[in-house]
């Protein structure tokens, strides 16, 4: 079996204690002798957790038995879990900052017994779902206990208690797409024809960009009959009209100019002569600007 080395992005500040978590621990159990020293064991667990490496694989490059290393594994995990602060504690810290950032993320693991809860459709893999609260420059504050994998972020969130604890706290919170509807002081993006705006809270919709009108759509005029003239014309047209019925002819004329075209008004009016020679005017157009 060949190796070797490799890298765990961690300082070593982080081993060191760790290991100090562990060698308490065996004081306190009173264990007189392990296959590794508490750095040692310490070195192991990180590379299970941060890079994900199987037990297979370290028992091996350890030289230890794959169940020892699951129970060492198993032991860091338990005194971390000891020292984590809950919510409520953490709640403590979270109120000090300028605003809050939410997001879960999906740890994958092995198929288990009862796969299905643990199946995410979205990451199309297996795992558990955590939801983590950081402070502005995105280091962790806090992280939640896991539930299976298909559990959806705001679902999971609410599970914890998260959404209430930041909305009873004042906190602003920032999170994705995957959050909206949260309500409280959580506030996401808008999504589709809505990425002019900034953000909302939760399911209210922000006010920062006036929605304009649908212009108005102009019914379809009806057909012209022979000696009878076409008042919806000017009507169905932004113009005159391009063509008209052989009976009748449609010809526009515009008043002299007057100080409205210096203004933001003008306007058109339309003559419809019919069939004798003789015109009248029918109708005057306003046009905008």
């Amino acid at each position: 079996m060949l190796s070797y080395p490799a890298t765990i992005s961690l300082s070593s500040r982080t081993l060191n204690h760790l290991a100090d978590r562990i060698r308490g621990h065996r004081q306190q159990r009173k264990s007189r002798w392990r296959r590794l020293n508490p750095g040692r064991q310490a070195l192991l667990a990180l590379a299970h957790l941060r890079n994900g490496d199987t037990y297979t694989r370290l028992a091996a490059g350890f030289e230890i038995g794959i169940a020892t290393a699951w129970r060492y594994v198993q032991e860091v995990i338990a005194l971390l879990s000891a020292v984590a602060d809950d919510l409520d504690s953490a709640m403590r810290r979270i109120r000090q900052l300028a605003y809050a950032i939410l997001d879960g993320t999906l740890i994958p693991i092995d198929r288990v017994a009862g796969q299905r809860p643990y199946y995410s459709g979205k990451h199309r893999r297996h795992g558990v779902n955590v939801q983590v609260i950081a402070d502005a420059t995105g280091r962790l504050v806090w992280a939640s206990a896991a539930l299976p994998g298909s559990t959806h972020d705001l679902t999971a969130a609410r599970t914890h208690g998260i959404i209430d604890a930041l909305t009873s706290a004042d906190v602003m919170t920032f999170a994705d797409k995957g959050y909206q509807g949260a309500g409280g002081s959580v506030r996401t993006p808008l999504s589709g024809g809505d990425s002019g705006r900034s953000c909302h809270a939760g399911s209210g919709r922000s006010t920062g960009r006036t929605r304009r009108s649908a212009p108005a759509v102009s019914a379809r005029s009806p057909r012209s009959r022979p000696g009878r003239s076409w008042p919806s014309c000017a009507a169905a047209h932004a113009g005159p009209p391009r063509s008209c019925r052989p009976s009748s002819s449609c010809t526009t004329s515009k008043p002299p100019a007057t100080q409205d075209e210096k203004g933001s008004m003008g306007s058109v009016s339309l003559l419809m002569q019919d069939g004798s020679g003789s015109g009248r005017w029918v109708s005057t157009l306003r046009i905008g600007p």
